[in-house]
């Protein structure tokens, strides 16, 4: 009965539900003075006299006033906030005045004591009522709810308390804070606890997610209350920072899953803007792959430090209309004078870079434009060893040619001691780099390598969130596997940097901290899902929900990556970026090798291209067979009347010692 009049009620039209308020609240006045002047005489036979009734006549008009200039009319009443408090306090001390007043004036109709009484009990009356109709829609709402718990009953967990009541979507079960002198108080009638209870709130109370109101945490105290909510395999949300909240960009309410980057053994490399902004204020500047992860990215940090003009080079119709659009968008919204240009185009085409450069005298480039997927390059060699060594090349040179200022190579850690194909092309382009900077002082010539970029294309962890989304398996390629992880603003902050510290020929390596397991990181991502783990050959019991296989290493792929080919580096402006020295053959032995390269290439002949490389002093140490699906297909489809011997010929080369 109850949960359909309120049902009724919140149907009604706002003039209707307002003028329902004030009825009630003329009713609460009449029926408080009733009340106070019973307390007062103790009995009733005051409800008889003849000018009682008068004072009435002053506090009923004057309170509803009150109420009205402090916005009690316009709250959503079952959204009211303990704000109201502090208006409903102003208001009754006016009305409890008026009274005052209007006594006086009638010449003491009731005692002087009854204002103070019939104040206290309009307080009580007033603020209950309206908080009692918040409680009370708050239980009988007809929207599902899901049991939370709110780490950290600081301002921000009762500002989240207060939004999580007014959306509907979420019932508090308690909050838990870290500071003992909380624990065992109250916040709205909800206790504070310790984060020791999360296990038992989960289990009596059904808590499915925990939510960290703690938007001014420093990272090393987010890694905790992550590692405590992890180990009770419980879902995990946080409030945006407060630089967010404060600049009204996002609201307490804006729940989002905990950030991956948490999870990392490493901290956020902070950039130095004043290097940033060097090579890109006021000038040209060119990003080929402008529409691949890093460089659009690294296009979202250009726009913000003014460049004269913006070039975006990408060799996808698609990718490229994407980012235009939306850097378009963004220098509009940010009223900004930078000029942008979508230029279709592929890094082996030099006609088609001489002409750019020429005509938008670019000043600055980088170059993010590579085939990176280890396992496409492995099957599509000769593609991957055109687009990446002799793709740099032709940009190289042809920057050179124009007089370009400078030139920052993207490379990967995979070029370190390569495995793969893909590898062994980005340390190529590396020598390519380093060679033609030895011989030239015109174009300043630099190579930036680093990890694994957290949620870039086809990187690893949005297929986890997918498959764990879709009820598993989650698949690792090996239970030992590790890989070093950064954030793609830091790389493409990185890349921008490094430039402006370059003289020319350097690799700049940023400390990655320490290597992260991936199975660990994949334990970690199912549970901040509020679920559990378990591997494939363990027994599935009641606490396993979501199943973790192994894959196997794909073709050219490592255990361990590295990020340095020595041991000789040293330090930069930068505290947490190195500069590695390397040793590398001369822009004529390159140029030579490159021509063999090319001839290889142009005749389609996978077997000697992998020969050529397997003869460069780069490391590269292949783990398994050539995988080239050309070789592969040629192999399978040889016909029968071909003699045997050829067929055992091909298979040999196949197979690497």
């Amino acid at each position: 009965m109850l949960d359909r009049f309120f049902k009724w009620v919140f149907q009604l039209d706002r003039p209707t539900k307002r003028a329902i308020q004030v009825m009630a609240d003329m009713f609460l006045i009449v029926g408080c003075f009733i009340l106070a002047m019973g307390l007062r005489h103790d009995d009733w036979s005051f409800l008889t006299g003849p000018r009682l009734w008068d004072v009435l006549i002053f506090v009923v008009p004057v309170t509803l006033l009150a109420f009205v200039r402090a916005g009690l009319y316009r709250a959503v009443i079952r959204f009211i906030s303990s704000r109201a408090i502090k208006a409903i306090v102003i208001s009754i001390a006016i009305s409890g005045a008026t009274m005052m007043i209007a006594n006086l004036a009638l010449g003491h109709l009731i005692p002087r004591s009854v204002p103070f009484i019939f104040a206290v009990l309009l307080f009580c009356a007033t603020a209950g009522t309206r908080f009692a109709v918040r409680g009370i829609t708050y239980s009988i709402s007809t929207t599902p709810k899901e049991n939370v718990v709110i780490y950290g009953a600081g301002d921000a967990g009762r500002q989240l308390l207060n939004a999580l009541i007014s959306e509907g979507e979420y019932k508090v079960i308690a909050f838990v804070d870290d500071d003992p002198s909380m624990q065992g108080r109250e916040v709205d009638t909800i206790k504070i606890r310790s984060p020791d209870d999360l296990g038992d709130l989960k289990q009596r109370h059904d808590v499915n997610a925990v939510l960290i109101a703690a938007p001014s945490a420093g990272l090393q105290q987010r890694r905790r209350i992550i590692s405590v909510v992890e180990s009770h395999a419980l879902q995990l949300r946080t409030i945006p920072s407060v630089g967010d909240i404060v600049s009204g960009k996002a609201h307490v309410a804006d729940l989002t899953d905990i950030q991956i980057e948490d999870l990392l053994a490493r901290e956020v490399v902070v950039p130095r803007q004043d290097l940033i902004a060097r090579n890109i204020s006021g000038k040209a500047v060119m990003v080929t792959g402008a529409g691949g992860s890093i460089g659009g990215e690294l296009c979202r940090q250009i726009v913000k430090h003014r460049p004269r003009s913006i070039l975006l080079y990408e060799i996808s119709e698609f990718a490229l209309y994407q980012i235009h659009d939306e850097l378009s968008e963004a220098i509009s919204a940010e009223g900004l004078d930078t000029q942008i240009f979508p230029l279709l185009g592929s890094v082996q085409n030099a006609a088609r870079l001489r002409n750019i450069f020429q005509s938008f005298k670019v000043e600055t480039i980088y170059h993010a434009a590579a085939y990176k997927h280890v396992p496409l390059v492995e099957h599509n060699i000769i593609e991957g060893v055109q687009n990446n060594i002799f793709g740099t090349e032709t940009l190289v040179r042809a920057a050179i040619d124009a007089g370009v200022g400078t030139l920052t190579l993207i490379s990967t850690d995979k070029a370190v001691r390569p495995t793969n194909f893909m590898g062994a092309s980005k340390r190529i382009a590396e020598v390519v780099c380093q060679a033609y900077a030895a011989e030239q002082t015109g174009t300043c010539i630099s190579i930036v390598r680093f990890g694994n970029v957290l949620w870039s294309s086809g990187s690893v962890l949005p297929r986890f969130k997918e498959q764990i989304l879709a009820g598993g398996p989650v698949t690792v390629t090996h239970p030992a596997v590790t890989r070093y992880f950064m954030t793609i603003p830091e790389a493409a902050q990185l890349v921008m940097q490094a430039s402006v510290m370059s003289n020319g020929g350097e690799v700049f390596v940023l400390d990655m901290g320490e290597p992260v397991c991936i199975l660990d990181l994949a334990k970690s991502m199912i549970r901040l899902h509020g679920l559990v783990p378990y591997l494939e050959n363990e027994m599935r019991g009641q606490e396993g929900d979501i199943c973790i296989t192994f894959s196997g290493l794909r073709p050219g792929e490592k255990m361990h990556e590295e990020l340095l080919v020595g041991s000789n580096v040293s330090g930069t402006d930068h505290p947490l970026i190195m500069c590695a020295d390397e040793t590398i053959p001369g822009l004529r032995e390159t140029k030579t090798l490159l021509g063999q390269l090319r001839d290889a290439c142009d005749n389609a002949d996978v077997m000697e291209v992998d020969r050529i490389i397997n003869g460069i002093a780069i490391g590269f140490k292949p783990t398994g067979a050539v995988a080239d699906l050309t070789i592969q297909q040629q192999s399978r489809s040889m016909p029968a009347s071909r003699s045997q011997d050829k067929v055992v010929d091909i298979q040999k080369e196949l197979k690497r010692k």
